[in-house]
């Protein structure tokens, strides 16, 4: 089995999201790929957070009918800061030695990941896949310091050439605020649920 995991904050899950992770799917021939909204995001602040269990329900509505994704709320029901090797190492247990696993990030994301917790055992344990957009190759400079050169280069062949869909979780978050649209950003069962949750608002 070829299994995709995709994590992070989803707040909100929108079409970008989506994009990206068909096109890593197809490219790789996996056979499942799960969402993995994070509890804690051990990256980013809480501002703005979106409780989990609305999170968790949006990433639902937005894959409802499509059988290639699956939502996992392992990190939401697990306590303290949501690391990526913890999560990547129990669906290891889980699935068994016949999964290949493949943690799927964006480019923006790569040159972090020699301050991520674990980062050499997260690359020993799976394929990092970098969602790149088209003419924007991510610096890999930053990277030589921390990985080995065996591990260099397993993250550069994790390079894939994804749409560019510029869109951005923060500026859905900023338009809901605002009272301005959301279609076409997010699944339309997304933008219902932000409007009738009333997720977004300004505080």
């Amino acid at each position: 089995m070829r299994i995709g995991l995709f994590g992070g904050s989803f707040n909100p899950i929108h079409v970008g999201h989506l994009i990206a992770s068909r096109a890593v799917a197809e490219q790789l021939c996996l056979d499942r790929l799960y969402l993995i909204p994070a509890s804690v995001p051990p990256h980013r602040t809480a501002k703005s957070l979106a409780a989990p269990e609305h999170r968790l329900a949006m990433l639902r509505l937005a894959v409802q009918g499509e059988p290639l994704f699956e939502i996992s709320d392992f990190e939401i029901g697990r306590a303290g800061p949501s690391y990526t090797i913890l999560t990547v190492e129990e669906f290891g247990r889980r699935l068994g030695a016949q999964a290949e696993l493949f943690w799927l990030i964006g480019a923006d994301s790569l040159p972090e990941l020699a301050h991520w917790y674990e980062a050499q055992r997260l690359v020993d344990a799976c394929q990092i896949v970098t969602a790149a957009r088209p003419g924007h190759e991510p610096d890999l400079a930053q990277l030589r310091s921390r990985f080995s050169p065996e591990q260099v280069e397993r993250l550069k062949a994790g390079i894939l050439q994804t749409p560019r869909i510029d869109v951005s979780a923060s500026e859905i978050r900023r338009r809901s605020g605002e009272g301005l649209s959301i279609r076409y950003l997010v699944p339309d069962a997304v933008a219902d649920y932000i409007t009738t949750h009333g997720l977004y608002k300004p505080q």
